[in-house]
C-alpha cells in the first residue's frame, strides 16, 4: 500500500457497511486523522482492528495546525483520514488537508463507503436527478431565514444537515418560505429505527410535535413546482393567509412564495374576503 492520505468513509449506524477495503486500510494505516479520538477508537474496538496506532484530532478549531503535521507524517507513511461517522470532508473538517497534500504532490486516495447525504436522498422519494447540499442549517433565527430565502428558488432537491433538538424551530421557519412544497425528514439511517417522513413542512411539524424527535437527521425539500397555480389549492391557502392577515398582506405572501399573478390572486382574495 502506499504512503499518502486515504480519505474512509466508515459507518453512519450499521457496522456491517463497512467495506472490506475501508478495513484493509485502517487497519494498515500508522496514523489516523479523525475528529474525536475516542469515537474512533471504539469504532476500531468495535470492528476488531488494532489500536496501537497514532491517533490525531483533526477538527475546525485546530484543522490548520494539525494539517502541517499531517503532511509531513502522510510524505513517508500511509494516513487515514476519518470522520465520526460516514463520508470524512462533506460538512466535515479534512478539506484543508486534502487541498494542500494535492499541492504538496503528496498521495490522495479514496476510499467510499457510507454517506447520509446519499442515503437520504435514496430514501426519500424526492427528485435526485439534481440536488444542492447545503450543509448544517444555522442555529441562529435570522440565519436560518436568510438561507431558506435565499435557497427557495433554486430549481433542485435540497439537503440540508439537522439535529432533533433543532428539527421543530426549523421546519417552524421554513414552512413559510417553502409553503406546500414536499418534504422528507430522514432519521437513524441504517439504525433499527430508521425512519423517512414525507409531507409539507406544516404536516411534518404536526409529525415530530406527536412523536419526540431524536437521532442525526436529513431535511430534504423537492424543487419548486413549474407549474404552482396547478399544483396547489390557491383557494384553500388563502383562506389560511385571510385567517390572520389582511388582504394586502395575504395576496402579498402567496404571491412571493408560488410566484403567482398578483392580480389573479388579488381578485379570488376579494371574492373569499367578501364571501
Amino acid at each position: 500500500m502506499k504512503n499518502g492520505i486515504y480519505v474512509v468513509a466508515t459507518p453512519i449506524g450499521n457496522l456491517g457497511d463497512i467495506s472490506a477495503r475501508a478495513k484493509e486500510v485502517l487497519a494498515a494505516a500508522e496514523i489516523i486523522a479523525c475528529e474525536d479520538t475516542r469515537v474512533t477508537k471504539k469504532l476500531f474496538s468495535l470492528l476488531g482492528l488494532p489500536q496501537s496506532k497514532t491517533f490525531i484530532r483533526l477538527e475546525d478549531h485546530n484543522e490548520d495546525a494539525q494539517t502541517e503535521r499531517l503532511l509531513e507524517l502522510a510524505a513517508t507513511r500511509i494516513v487515514a483520514q476519518v470522520s465520526d461517522a460516514g463520508s470524512p470532508l462533506i460538512s466535515d473538517p479534512g478539506y484543508k488537508l486534502v487541498n494542500r497534500a494535492r499541492k504538496a504532490g503528496i498521495a490522495v486516495f479514496t476510499v467510499p463507503g457510507p454517506c447520509a447525504l446519499i442515503c437520504a436522498l435514496q430514501l426519500s422519494g424526492l427528485p435526485t436527478n439534481s440536488f444542492m447540499f447545503a450543509g448544517f442549517i444555522p442555529n441562529k433565527d435570522k440565519a436560518r431565514s436568510d438561507l431558506f430565502n435565499k435557497l427557495k428558488s433554486i430549481d433542485t432537491t435540497l439537503v440540508f444537515y439537522e439535529t432533533a433538538n433543532r428539527i421543530i424551530k426549523t421546519l417552524t421557519a421554513a414552512a413559510p418560505v417553502f409553503g406546500e412544497r414536499q418534504m422528507a425528514v430522514a432519521r437513524e439511517i441504517t439504525k433499527v429505527y430508521e425512519e423517512c417522513v414525507n409531507g409539507t413542512a406544516a404536516e411534518l411539524l404536526a409529525h415530530f410535535n406527536a412523536q419526540e424527535p431524536k437521532g442525526e437527521m436529513v431535511l430534504m425539500v423537492a424543487p419548486p413546482v413549474q407549474n404552482p397555480a396547478a399544483e396547489i389549492d390557491l383557494e384553500r391557502v388563502l383562506k389560511e393567509e385571510l385567517k390572520d392577515n389582511s388582504v394586502k398582506t395575504a395576496v402579498k405572501n402567496v404571491v412571493e412564495l408560488y410566484g403567482l399573478n398578483k392580480n389573479e390572486v388579488y381578485n379570488l382574495a376579494l371574492r373569499l374576503k367578501n364571501e
